[in-house]
């Protein structure tokens, strides 16, 4: 027992060296941290930071500062800004570079203009001292990006343009600190340039032209193996930092370019970005933010009145220039105060690349003791400033969206949208609830309905439980992705009858559905048996056959018919599709008749998401072929059609699935049928529009002609 003791009382000698121990203490603090910090409305982030500055080196000296938590550490910023670029909104990125270019141009020359006469001639340093401390003034690190994460506004535009200008400012920094380093040890030559240029160069060329392509072949080859997927993305992100290191620049710049290539393959409410957030908010990015607290070292103040001077000096001015960089922006693209807070929060902490900047300097001797510990008390300040301004501004454009209804699907099926998502043997399942999950109104808490209809016979029971328990690995997928799904299977004599009981049963939104592979002679029966769906379904239905991952997909393209505004069920498949363009990042093309594309516009803009969305005039719908010219390979081509009886229905609209698979094999393709109930009766805007159908009768027998022919070829030696 005594040995026990002693062994106890050694263990706990500080520093700790027990690496278990040492794990133990700071997964505490992550989890009690921010808990303490929130009963007094503090960021918790805070907490985390303060509690590194007690529990390190200069402060009760209970964990060393050692290679450890160093590697943790650099984990944790390369995760943040990784999580930074795969967050980034590339549509709206792309809409509002020049704001980034803008803010960029601000936040790095602002606080460099400030800061060299204040460093040169106040604190009295040199010109290369000056230089390099002022151009610290213009990094800053994305410690506050957690929370707007966390609080669902990183799609705002002013988070975009800040992540942009980060990227810029950093990078502009880290050159001039080459530069610097390089004057230092001998001057500058024609052939550094040149060599950081090509470096640079072929270092995007490889990110953005060949990891894409690996990554989507990867997802494809390796489509059941979805631990994998975690463990290649994490291989992209540090290769890809060790790359960006190699070239001269900072890994952080890498981990955001990893981020940006990888940005349209993991679509934000899929399983793999809800394991990414997960444990990088769980683990990584805190055990960064408590490294941070350890670089901290609060003795400064005791250290006489140079080094109080030099700190305070060094905050304000730090602080003053990414202020007025964030105030010049808002007035310049007339943003809100609170965007202009989300502005200023983010990018006015400084850590990683501050310290990095700072180190070099130090360790390189242009920099002396005063101005390294006026930074590590300038980190404190200013993650802490940023992180109370950041959470304020984000919860203030929370509530302002939530107040003007920009969730419109909220509107239309309040916190109770139902959807189903029949369950068949002749598709690939994970595929359709993959789609359901990434179109599911986030603010919806009722579970996706998994539906398996077994037929009525004498073997009912018995099929009944193989059906419960081959869907119960579907569970465990949807909730990967924290959305919840239940289990219903149902007896009945046919698919169709069942499903059209539960639909009107369950008061579902939405029925997605497939459609079954080709067979020949047999599509006929099966086209059947899909008529009766589309006839005994009245809810708004999908029939999917989706062959390939959605991720694979670049652009999505519509084809609607005329009058298909004036369905009940428009306003639905509209907000569906757009929120699908919108996770996986694709523009859009809508081809149909204008008051359609008047109305989707109008859909579009009461949303307030930024997608690419573009119109193309196609009326010739007795040419249905013709629309091979406009759709690709690696489109998903969605057509809305209509059920007969319906305002917008022509004959034309009849076995769709035939002409799909016949034209369009290769595609992912979705043909939806809005909702039955009731019409919206036209005006005299609509009297252009011809609706004289086709003879749906010629449909049948050319259909069952080529069924014949296709027999006896198949048939043939």
């Amino acid at each position: 027992m005594q040995q026990i003791f002693q062994n106890l009382i050694k263990e706990f000698q500080l520093p700790l060296s027990s690496p278990v121990l040492i794990f133990s203490l700071i997964l505490f603090i992550i989890l009690f941290a921010p808990i303490v910090l929130k009963r007094f409305n503090l960021p918790g982030l805070i907490g985390l930071i303060i509690s590194g500055i007690i529990i390190g080196p200069k402060g009760l000296d209970i964990i060393a500062n050692d290679s450890a938590i160093h590697l943790f550490s650099t984990i944790g910023i390369l995760y943040i800004m990784f999580i930074a670029g795969l967050e980034l909104d590339l549509q709206q990125f792309k809409k509002h570079r020049n704001k980034s270019l803008v803010f960029g141009f601000f936040t790095f020359f602002l606080p460099l203009i400030i800061g060299y006469p204040v460093c040169r001639y106040i604190l009295g340093y040199d010109f290369d001292a000056s230089f390099l401390t002022a151009s610290m003034f213009a990094t800053h690190t994305l410690v506050s990006y957690p929370i707007v994460s966390k609080l669902g506004v990183s799609k705002n535009i002013s988070v975009a343009l800040t992540v942009g200008g980060t990227i810029l400012t950093d990078t502009a920094v880290l050159i001039i600190l080459a530069i610097i380093l390089g004057k230092s040890r001998g001057g500058l030559s024609e052939e550094f340039f040149i060599s950081l240029g090509i470096a640079i160069i072929l270092f995007s060329a490889f990110m953005f032209l060949v990891i894409p392509r690996i990554a989507k072949w990867f997802f494809q080859k390796m489509e059941s193996e979805k631990h994998a997927h975690y463990i290649f993305v994490l291989a992209v992100v540090f290769f890809a930092a060790f790359l960006s290191q190699v070239i001269g620049l900072e890994p952080i710049i890498g981990a955001f370019v990893a981020g940006l290539a990888l940005n349209k393959l993991i679509p934000e409410s899929s399983a793999l970005m809800n394991r990414i957030e997960f444990i990088g908010n769980s683990l990584f990015i805190p055990f960064f933010l408590v490294a941070v607290g350890m670089q901290v070292n609060i003795q400064v103040i005791t250290a006489g009145p140079m080094a109080l001077l030099v700190a305070g000096t060094l905050s304000i001015v730090a602080i003053s220039g990414k202020w007025l960089a964030a105030w010049s922006t808002q007035k310049i693209f007339k943003l809100s105060k609170d965007q202009r807070g989300i502005i200023f929060g983010l990018s006015g902490s400084h850590a990683a690349a501050t310290l990095a900047v700072i180190l070099v300097g130090y360790e390189a001797k242009i920099l002396d003791e005063n101005i390294l510990n006026g930074t590590i008390i300038l980190i404190l300040i200013t993650c802490i400033v940023s992180s109370l301004v950041t959470e304020r501004s984000a919860k203030a454009i929370l509530i302002e969206n939530e107040t003007k209804g920009i969730e419109a699907e909220q509107k239309e099926t309040g916190n109770k949208e139902n959807i189903i998502v029949t369950a068949s043997k002749a598709i690939k399942f994970e595929k359709l609830l993959e789609l359901a999950v990434l179109i599911k109104n986030k603010k919806s808490q009722a579970p996706i309905t998994i539906l398996s209809v077994v037929p009525n016979n004498q073997e009912a029971e018995e099929n009944i439980l193989k059906s419960r328990n081959k869907l119960h690995e579907f569970i465990t997928l949807a909730s990967a992705t924290e959305v919840k799904a239940n289990i219903v299977t149902t007896l009945d004599h046919n698919a169709a009858s069942g499903i059209a009981r539960v639909a009107k049963e369950s008061m579902a939104d939405l029925v997605i559905t497939s459609w079954p592979n080709r067979a020949r002679m047999l599509d006929l029966f099966i086209g059947e048996k899909m008529e009766g769906i589309i006839r005994s379904v009245d809810k708004n239905l999908f029939i999917c056959r989706l062959q390939s991952p959605l991720v694979a997909n670049k652009r999505i393209v519509i084809a609607s018919p005329p009058l298909a505004e004036l369905e009940r069920g428009f306003d639905l498949w509209v907000h569906k599709v757009i929120r699908l363009a919108e996770e996986l990042t694709v523009p859009v093309f809508h081809y149909g008749h204008t008051h359609t594309h008047s109305a989707f516009k109008q859909k579009l803009h009461k949303m307030g998401v930024n997608i690419s969305y573009f119109y193309h005039g196609f009326e010739d719908w007795d040419n249905f072929v013709s629309f091979t010219r406009f759709v690709k390979p690696e489109d998903l081509f969605v057509v809305v059609s209509a059920r007969n009886g319906s305002v917008s229905y022509m004959g034309v609209q009849d076995h769709l699935h035939y002409k799909l698979d016949k034209y369009f094999e290769q595609n992912n393709k979705i043909i939806i049928f809005p909702k039955q109930e009731g019409m919206i009766t036209g005006d005299d805007n609509y009297e252009e529009i011809n609706l004289s159908p086709l003879n749906r009768s010629l449909d049948a027998f050319e259909l069952l002609g080529k069924g014949i022919k296709d027999f006896f070829n198949k048939k043939q030696p």
